[in-house]
């Protein structure tokens, strides 16, 4: 992923070299924590021979006191500490060591360190009393499972990298059925056979069939929760949808994409990869179903006859917006057309948002194998299309790649976050089938080579080099951690305040 940073130069991705940089002083070591003191000094005052009364006397301090300082709940002052250790005739180092004296201690300090973590104060259990009694046994149990529990929740924390890996490996199994899901198709089409759909774009009164040949009601409302797209309440069966108003996704799609979930039988879900595979299995299945796979391949097969096959196309037979309607060319084009294919819908800057590929094309990727969040070559047909005069029409352009030869069309998407390329691309021994491949527009791109477009030309770094000093937008949504919980960036009290409002009176 191209993190921004002050030290990285946008138009060069190379590190420049800052005018002055703080070196770590590797000789300094990491100071002991309370609990780490404590169990030193418990180990070294039984090793003494001495009781708790008999140094704490010493000293000048009650036993009590003594035993807060040994279980690591309040840290001793270091005037204390030197006492301490001419009580127990022993080194002060021996007190300030950072390890644990023995494997026993180390694990009565993760466990300890276990129950005091907000995540298990939060679960209001009581905590175990951590002693000489306790088996060792038990200890390395009870350590053991915190520790798996807390590996759990990091995972359903999805942080950057766990979401490019479950980016990743969604993708690979895409790929692996050429990115169509026959279970998903049979379902839609049993919906549609269920409701009599007469075939061809399925209309807002045929959604409202659909749901409630499910037993739900479509509710639309103003006041949904500004963390959800839709809620939907099994108890009363409604599924509430945001009012159709200017900018906003059809609202067909978002209720689809509900009812989805209820078809589609999802669970709650175990971790962000699972939740990741639902969001894509729901947009399948709305896609389904506003373009029915019977009608939307007939008219893909009679296109392939006349060597016409043109996105747009799709998009205007069934009312849809270009980017479902070239993901959904992705579904059939494979399986029904034996057309390999790759997407994109990238940002003005050619940064990946979305990608699939069955047709060989070698998408940049950082070490997990994750796409999204990777700059795209500026040679590519996607990017190119931001540079022509009229950004209304299509733009269909050749590239020359490592991996071959690609024939692209993208389309510009206007948004409330800027401007986006959605782009559909095939290989050269299959463009004979599409619309638009005669155009004269191609490129050639040696990327992943620097010199192809990472490096700036010889004459702007010959005048500008080591004089400028860039402040980079990050791309905070692809860099930071996923919102924690079930259903990740959802407030749960929002949405039960949301039902509790609007649910109707018995």
């Amino acid at each position: 992923m191209n993190r921004a940073s002050s030290q990285v130069a946008p138009s060069t991705g190379r590190l420049t070299q800052p005018r002055s940089a703080v070196v770590p002083d590797e000789s300094r070591k990491p100071a002991p924590d309370a609990l780490t003191i404590g169990r030193r000094l418990r180990h070294v005052r039984q090793e003494s021979g001495q009781t708790l009364g008999e140094v704490a006397e010493s000293v000048g301090m009650s036993a009590s006191a003594l035993s807060l300082i040994e279980n690591g709940k309040r840290e001793p002052r270091l005037s204390m500490l030197t006492a301490l250790a001419e009580a127990l005739d022993a080194p002060l180092a021996d007190l300030l060591a950072t390890a644990p004296p023995s494997r026993r201690a180390a694990l009565e300090i993760r466990l300890e360190r276990a129950q005091r973590a907000d995540s298990y104060q939060h679960l209001g259990l009581p905590a175990v009393k951590i002693g000489p009694r306790l088996p060792m046994e038990a200890l390395e149990a009870l350590v053991g499972m915190h520790e798996a529990m807390a590996a759990v929740q990091a995972e359903r924390a999805a942080t950057p990298e766990h979401a490019r890996m479950a980016n990743a490996e969604l993708r690979e199994r895409m790929r692996a059925a050429d990115n169509y899901f026959g279970e998903i198709e049979a379902a839609a089409a049993d919906l549609l056979s269920a409701i009599k759909h007469p075939g061809g774009p399925i209309s807002r009164a045929s959604v409202d069939r659909l749901a409630g040949h499910l037993g739900y009601s479509l509710v639309h409302i103003s006041d949904l929760p500004g963390s959800t797209r839709t809620v939907t309440d099994m108890t009363h069966k409604r599924v509430y949808l945001p009012q159709p108003e200017a900018g906003q996704h059809d609202s067909r799609s978002l209720a689809l994409q509900a009812i989805g979930h209820l078809v589609l039988g999802h669970q709650v879900p175990a971790d962000y990869a699972e939740f990741l595979s639902q969001r894509v299995e729901i947009n399948y299945f709305a896609a389904a179903l506003l373009m029915p796979e019977q009608d939307a391949v007939a008219r893909l097969q009679e296109a392939k006859q006349s060597k016409d096959i043109a996105i747009e196309d799709l998009r205007d037979a069934f009312a849809v917006s270009y980017e479902t309607a070239a993901h959904r060319f992705t579904n059939l084009a494979t399986r029904h057309l034996d057309i390999p294919v790759h997407f994109m819908r990238i940002s003005r800057d050619g940064v990946i948002y979305k990608a699939y590929e069955n047709d060989g094309v070698s998408f940049p990727r950082d070490a997990t194998g994750a796409i999204e969040g990777q700059r795209v070559c500026r040679q590519w047909t996607a990017r190119r299309v931001f540079e022509q005069p009229d950004l209304s029409q299509a733009f269909q352009a050749y590239t020359d790649t490592r991996s071959g030869t690609y024939w692209c069309t993208a389309v510009v998407d206007r948004t409330p976050e800027g401007l986006f390329s959605v782009n559909v691309g095939v290989p050269y021994q299959s463009v004979k089938w599409m619309r638009g491949r005669e155009t004269t527009h191609r490129s050639k791109s040696r990327c992943p080579d620097p010199t192809c477009c990472m490096q700036p030309p010889a004459d702007l770094s010959s005048r500008w080099g080591g004089h400028a000093w860039p402040s980079a937008r990050a791309h905070s949504h692809l860099l930071a951690a996923m919102p924690p919980g079930v259903f990740p960036g959802v407030d749960d009290t929002e949405v039960y305040t949301f039902l509790e409002r609007h649910a109707p009176t018995d």
